[in-house]
């Protein structure tokens, strides 16, 4: 195969994974946002293990008809995993809870310069200037439409910093295991989805109890409330897989900055489903911003020296050859969709 070829294969499988991530995120968040706001089923963590026992029984599915090959993950390696990304869930859910939304959308933005900070300490990645300006120009967009009352509390801010660092340690591990391990988005999910659906079942009810003083064993659930329950964990299994496909394929600060296209599309859509009210020409704005960012970065990411690491993995050995992250690569003039 030619190396145009191989570029043309490669942009069209890119797009198609990130065009997969974005359909799946904003359609659970959709579905989620209904269930929760409209049915008052407001036991995040709980749906969240629900989730993960969907994903299990699909791969376990998958595995046993032969269409997964078996694997191996160490098992201290899957501690870590799983480890920080339960934090994750609990610390976003919690940091939600504790904090103004103004604030919570700030620890979310702090999650691309942590990320950088991993890859730059870990993976030794060098950034060129234009790469960098560009992440800066998307968090500068993304903040001027989704940043409003900021205040701060010292319970808030510490669960805020368990969430921001436990995510980018999450997304950062599902690149770093792919590569050293040699695993398929399948593979991967296959080791994981199990044992976070035992501990995520096990822990939230009683966080969400702690949380909303309710309990999910006394929700009136209805014929509407469990159909959406069952979508919600459906997608969810296309949102885990459509995850570790594109981390595994790029890196967690490019998924990262390329998916807060998916927070301009759900304020699309939510002012779309639910109503204008809070859509101003500064919110406007600041989505063209970001866009412009985020074209920007696939551009300046792509180029010769834009995003370069000494550092791969080959069936679980080091080598200290030269490679480069081709996010979006080469980016046309389609709509940006590759989030």
């Amino acid at each position: 195969m030619s190396s145009a070829s191989k570029v043309d294969r490669k942009t069209a499988i890119d797009a198609a994974s990130w065009l997969f991530n974005v359909v799946t995120s904003v359609g659970i968040i959709m579905v989620n946002k209904s269930l929760m706001a409209t049915y008052g089923f407001t036991f995040a963590t709980t749906l969240t293990g629900l989730h993960f026992a969907t994903t299990t029984l699909l791969t376990t599915t998958l595995n046993r008809l032969g269409y997964i090959q078996t694997t191996h993950l160490p098992l201290s390696d899957l501690f870590k995993f799983v480890l920080f990304s339960n934090f994750s869930i609990v610390g976003m859910n919690v940091s939600l809870m504790w904090n103004s939304v103004g604030f919570y959308q700030i620890a979310k933005l702090s999650m691309i310069p942590v990320s950088c900070f991993l890859e730059l300490v870990l993976d030794k990645v060098q950034y060129s200037r234009d790469t960098k300006l560009s992440i800066v120009l998307v968090l500068f967009g993304v903040a001027i439409c989704t940043v409003t009352d900021v205040s701060v509390n010292t319970k808030g801010f510490l669960a805020a910093v368990v969430a921001v660092w436990s995510t980018a340690l999450q997304q950062y591990y599902v690149h770093f295991l792919q590569r050293k391990y040699s695993l398929g988005s399948f593979n991967l999910l296959g080791h994981t989805a199990p044992a976070q659906a035992a501990s995520l079942l096990v822990l939230g009810p009683f966080l969400d109890y702690w949380l909303t003083n309710k309990r999910v064993n006394t929700y009136a659930y209805s014929l509407t409330s469990l159909l959406l329950i069952l979508l919600s964990c459906s997608i969810a299994v296309g949102t885990n897989l459509s995850q570790f496909i594109c981390i595994g394929r790029f890196t967690a600060v490019s998924f990262q900055v390329i998916g807060h296209m998916k927070t301009i599309l759900v304020l699309i859509l939510g002012f779309g489903l639910f109503g204008r009210e809070g859509l101003n020409v500064q919110v406007v704005l600041g989505m063209m911003i970001a866009i412009v960012g985020m074209i920007w970065y696939g551009y300046a990411s792509s180029r010769p020296g834009g995003k370069e690491s000494p550092i791969s993995f080959s069936n679980g050995s080091n080598l200290t050859t030269k490679t480069q992250d081709y996010t979006m690569l080469p980016l046309s003039s389609e709509p940006v969709q590759k989030v």
